[in-house]
């Protein structure tokens, strides 16, 4: 496709991520994009440690994506921001953040096993963020590959409206193209992966590629009225039409464009590409960034380098080179040397350097302009989820959310002496991933490390192991519990009385508390105090007592989540009442009240699937049910067993090993956060 002509150059850019479950083939398909734009000039692989993208050691020994890289290239005329994001559900919170930034995405899927479950966690969080995406079908030239198959799975779990635009010529082994049913061309590449020739459709191709075209132009023009209109008036739809209309219902998410190839055998890559020129949406095409102003009020800003600095600092990695935080501009311009506004640490900042980012090789540039995914070097206090601005014009966009963490392990260095170096190179990893807390036991005075997940805290531990020469001794891992309320009390009657000289203080409160539905629902607070008995901003003063209580629940210390408290009652004192006194009236009253509620103990669970050869079934089974798994669904599909179930986070410690061993190294498993539930009374209280 050639590149339309547009005075504004922003239209020639796209940022976009790179989605999918593990093992779907997102780094490969990275890898090939930057091959095709000629950003590489070898193919890298991630069976050899070769890839760009993947560029930290622990990716290259695990065979995994773990950090979110950044990489910029170049395809007719247009500049490419990708953003290679981790398949892990462990590391889904380096997901979430580049989500965040991003203005389109490639979903890539697995040709056999269609959508799997950390694909669906994926979708749903682009689907929170609003961001557009295009599908992949990789991996057709697997044994069982099936492109309809895969398109069903798409729609039954993920979307209703999946549009294929191509068809594959040859199926498994003997893939070798796919017919382009938008300009009816097929497009094939041959036994090497080479550039890709152009042909007409083959003539046995040729009736079914009409039948599909037919059907992609019913399904446009039943969902776009400008296609309607042309459908009706000529009973078909044009090339020029069909991509407009995919373009809007793309970018409008009320349909997904399906294309397919095989990354690994470079076939289909470039098509893809031209289809996120295509359809992807340019800054341009994006809603102005909205975010507050120094006065508290909400402003918005459109991508225009004219306009004042507005950036997101979405990523912070530390190098042997210095300190790098990724930015995504939204508007402005920033040049080398500038002095910007950090207005979430609300300081002033200098930026030292601009890099144009290739993972982990970087090229120096003068300028950055709105639109831009860039790192910078010099800025000290800016952290994931900080707002640069221009000093003159602060704005505070909303940061990315971060995950509550759900294990913990103790960590301590080998040597006393080092206790020092270990605080140090832990701080460093909590300020590069946010989702990693670091804190010290009041109780037993030890360091803890708590993280998404069993992998995500080996990898943050090897990291300093490697990178600082510790050594580091690590404890058995641990779920973070909750505490909910099982049955609830009513009229709780508490008085705060405080008397010793000076001001004295006097709340008195009256709470009801009662369960949610669920424990997810979180905590509400409402007042039905009638006849101003206790004044509005004393109300207010309350749920923040009542919040300060939650962090701490009675039967072991654990937050508390998914109940209501409703003050129905209170008095006030004419001098010795006042906002500290009602927000001690309501932490003290509300712990006091849950110590006389039927309180229940939370555990998290996971949906763990687990693929195995089908004589390995029985003995998987087994452990599952010996793990407290309730099983929910099997299915067979190539030869193999794929089985999910509801397994309690804390029993999968160690199931890696066990499941490798339990089918001769033949088994995988893949786990997904589900929420909390009841845990057995034998359950650790803290």
């Amino acid at each position: 496709m050639r590149t339309p002509m547009n005075a504004n150059p922003l239209a020639a850019v796209r940022n976009l991520g790179i989605l999918a479950h593990v093992d779907a083939g997102k780094t490969t398909v990275t890898e090939r994009i930057l091959y095709a734009t000629g950003a590489t000039h070898r193919r890298g692989e991630v069976h050899d440690g070769t890839t760009v993208t993947d560029f930290d050691p622990q990716e290259r020994d695990r065979g995994i994506t773990i950090f979110a890289a950044a990489v910029s290239c170049a395809w007719d005329g247009h500049r490419v921001n990708l953003i290679d994001t981790p398949g892990h559900v462990d590391f889904a919170d380096e997901v979430e953040r580049s989500l965040r930034v991003l203005d389109g995405a490639v979903a890539v899927f697995d040709a056999v096993a269609g959508v799997e479950p950390q694909s669906e966690s994926v979708w749903r969080q682009a689907d929170r963020h609003g961001v557009p995406r295009i599908a992949f079908v990789n991996k057709m030239d697997r044994a069982g590959a099936e492109l309809d198959a895969a398109v069903a799975s798409i729609r039954e779990r993920l979307h209703p409206a999946p549009l294929a635009v191509q068809l594959p010529i040859g199926a498994e082994d003997a893939f070798t193209g796919v017919v382009d049913l938008v300009r009816m061309r097929a497009l094939t590449w041959d036994s090497d992966g080479g550039a890709g020739s152009e042909a007409p459709v083959p003539e046995e191709l040729r009736a079914e590629a009409r039948r599909r075209r037919r059907l992609l132009e019913e399904a446009v023009a039943e969902l776009h009225p400008g296609a309607l209109e042309e459908f009706c008036d000529t009973g078909a739809l044009g090339a020029g039409t069909l991509v407009s209309a995919l373009r809007d219902l793309t970018h409008s998410g009320d349909a997904v464009v399906v294309l397919c190839g095989s990354a690994y055998r470079n076939r289909g890559v470039e098509p893809l590409l031209d289809a996120v020129l295509a359809y992807l949406p340019s800054p341009l095409d994006v809603p102005p960034v909205r975010g507050t102003d120094g006065d508290g009020r909400e402003r918005e800003r459109a991508a225009d380098p004219a306009a004042p600095l507005t950036a997101l600092a979405f990523k912070v990695n530390a190098t042997a080179t210095g300190r790098l935080t990724y930015l995504r501009l939204y508007a402005g311009t920033i040049e080398k040397g500038d002095t910007v506004w950090d207005a979430t640490a609300r300081r002033a900042e200098r930026i030292g350097r601009i890099l144009r980012v290739r993972a982990d090789r970087h090229a120096q540039v003068d300028r950055a302009v709105a639109g831009d995914i860039v790192a910078v070097v010099g800025l000290k206090s800016a952290r994931a989820g900080s707002t640069l601005c221009a000093p003159g014009a602060p704005l505070v966009l909303e940061p990315p959310g971060v995950a509550e963490p759900v294990v913990s392990v103790a960590v301590e260095a080998l040597r006393g002496t080092d206790t020092g170096r270990l605080a140090s190179a832990l701080g460093r990893l909590a300020e590069e991933d946010p989702s990693l807390v670091v804190r010290t036991d009041p109780e037993t005075g030890q360091t803890v490390l708590s993280g998404m997940g069993e992998l995500h805290l080996e990898v943050a531990v090897e990291k300093v192991r490697r990178e600082h020469g510790l050594g580091v001794n690590v404890g058995r891992p641990r779920v973070s519990h909750r505490e909910t309320v099982g049955r609830g009390v009513s009229g709780f009657v508490f008085r705060h009385v405080k008397q010793d000289g000076g001001a004295g203080q006097f709340a008195h409160v009256v709470l009801d508390v009662e369960p949610l539905d669920t424990p997810e629902a979180g905590f509400e607070f409402r007042s039905v105090v009638v006849g101003g008995r206790v004044p509005q901003e004393y109300v207010r003063a309350v749920e923040a007592g009542c919040r300060d209580a939650l962090a701490e629940g009675p039967l072991g210390g654990h937050p508390v989540t998914g109940l209501r408290v409703t003050l129905t009652d209170g008095s006030t004192h004419v001098k010795d009442s006042s906002d500290t006194a009602f927000r001690t009236a309501g932490r003290f009253g509300l712990r006091d009240a849950l110590r006389a509620c039927a309180m229940v103990l939370l555990e998290p669970v996971v949906e763990v699937t687990v693929t195995v050869p089908e004589d390995a079934v029985g003995g998987v089974l087994g452990d599952l049910a010996a793990r407290r798994g309730r099983v929910t669904g099997s299915v067979t599909r190539a030869g193999a067993t794929v089985v999910t179930a509801t397994v309690p986070l804390a029993e999968l410690f160690g199931y890696a090993t066990r499941l490798r061993s339990r089918t001769q190294g033949r088994g995988t498993f893949t786990t997904r956060p589900t929420g909390y539930a009841p845990a057995p009374a034998t359950a650790s209280a803290r």
